[in-house]
């Protein structure tokens, strides 16, 4: 792979937003898989849709309209499990096929599908202005900043929410606030991999770190490690091979998910070898 894709304006500006919204991917998707809700970003992504074909339907800035759209979707949720002890993946389902109706029928009612529409719904990394990546790194630096100052208050609220309430942390106003970066974090990442992928960069890299982790902090390090490593490389390889971004950044997510089953499988069965050895001969 020649070196001088990377005096491309265009493809600085890809991976120097890639890396961006990778950190705040994996990150924020950390906690959102420890809690057991993985889902919740693929669902405010499709509410995201729904806010982007109602800012287009009503000729408004589409984005700002998912930003809107996505934190609204985000704190109904959560108030709504909450009041009426619905189960997180039934309320997760009803909020992403509601989403997507209502943008598939704005959409209809807007004129049908555009360019526009299909490179939200599978990203356009490589066509990101200045403007953008600069506020791409704005938005990231802000969540990481909050993330790190909130980093006990989130951490035991995501391992031991009784426990939290008991030390006196504002439970329910620290849950607010992750749903509400969460649903910052998937708008700003849609022009990474799309609407219809983004649940990949927030579950992938963080189930594949928690099988190697030992600590949270070394699940934390070797997540945004994997999915910066699959964004960089995904960017470069659908350059080289001229093939959409957002399919090979998943596609190698995944490939480092499988090596990593490969070497757990690997460790689990010398593990079971070593104990059966130690059994006969004592």
């Amino acid at each position: 792979m020649s070196l001088e894709i990377l005096t491309y304006g265009f493809m600085q500006r890809a991976i120097v937003s890639g890396i961006a919204i990778a950190l705040i991917c994996s990150t924020v998707g950390l906690f959102l898989v420890l809690r057991r809700q993985s889902l919740f970003g693929d669902a405010l992504a499709h509410s995201a849709f729904g806010g982007i074909a109602a800012g287009l339907f009503l000729g408004f800035y589409p984005t700002w309209i998912a930003y809107a759209v996505a934190i609204g979707s985000a704190l109904g949720l959560s108030k709504i499990r909450q009041r009426f002890q619905i189960s997180g993946d039934a309320t997760v389902g009803i909020l992403l096929s509601s989403g997507i109706a209502i943008g598939v029928v704005l959409i209809s009612l807007s004129g049908g599908f555009t360019v526009d529409i299909f490179s939200l719904l599978f990203g356009s990394i490589l066509l990101v202005s200045v403007e953008d990546t600069i506020f791409i790194l704005g938005l990231a630096g802000a969540i990481l900043i909050v993330i790190l100052l909130l980093y006990r208050e989130l951490s035991y609220t995501t391992f031991n929410e009784e426990q939290a309430k008991v030390s006196g942390i504002p439970v329910e106003k620290i849950n607010y606030l992750l749903v509400i970066i969460a649903g910052i974090t998937v708008v700003t990442s849609i022009q990474l991999v799309g609407i219809l992928l983004i649940s990949a960069l927030f579950v992938i890299p963080n189930v594949t770190a928690i099988m190697l982790g030992r600590s949270f902090k070394q699940t934390a390090i070797l997540s945004i490690s994997f999915a910066i490593f699959s964004v960089v490389t995904g960017i470069l390889a659908s350059y080289v091979f001229d093939i959409t971004p957002s399919g090979m950044i998943v596609l190698i997510s995944m490939a480092i998910f499988v090596t990593a089953l490969g070497v757990k499988s690997t460790g689990l069965q010398s593990y079971h070898r070593i104990r059966r050895t130690k059994k006969i001969k004592s």
